[in-house]
């Protein structure tokens, strides 16, 4: 993007015609079809010029806030955090370059959850490193069974 124009007019108007201009009738909708796409693929598919991850994410937490979906939004933001920062999967070894891995993703999936869901996302972060997922563990979508046991689908 050599010129940042996301912030320039109805962006959100834009970000929801551009949603609809590929057939889909929500973000969430055209997010969910790309579970591991990051927030800036997601972005840059939807515009690379004039529509920004920060966007798409604030319309998926809208989404979400207004469908009762927060929990499984913050489970998808993590397979993508994770398919990013560990594309190959937990690590079967937890050296000290893979505990950097694991704990960046888990910071960055931190930073990109909802003040609601943000405590119990530590708690389970501490939870993976206490008791790491069996190697090359990699969570595909919001719906992986892992996942749901660590964040089941009630709100907070």
């Amino acid at each position: 993007m050599s010129e940042d124009r996301s912030w320039e007019g109805r962006w959100k108007t834009r970000l929801y015609e551009r949603v609809r201009e590929r057939g889909y009738d929500s973000l969430t909708a055209f997010a969910e079809a790309r579970p591991t796409a990051s927030l800036v693929a997601l972005a840059e598919e939807l515009g690379e010029d004039d529509i920004n991850a920060v966007q798409v994410f604030s319309g998926l937490v809208a989404e979400a806030e207004r469908s009762h979906q927060l929990t499984r939004l913050v489970r998808g933001q993590f397979a993508r955090e994770f398919s990013e920062g560990l594309p190959n999967g937990w690590p079967a070894v937890l050296d000290d370059a893979n505990r950097f891995k694991v704990a960046r993703t888990l910071g960055l999936w931190t930073s990109y959850t909802p003040e609601t869901h943000k405590e119990l996302v530590r708690k389970i972060g501490d939870a993976l490193l206490a008791t790491p997922p069996p190697p090359g563990w990699r969570p595909l979508g919001p719906d992986d069974e892992l996942l749901r046991t660590l964040l089941p689908d009630e709100e907070v």
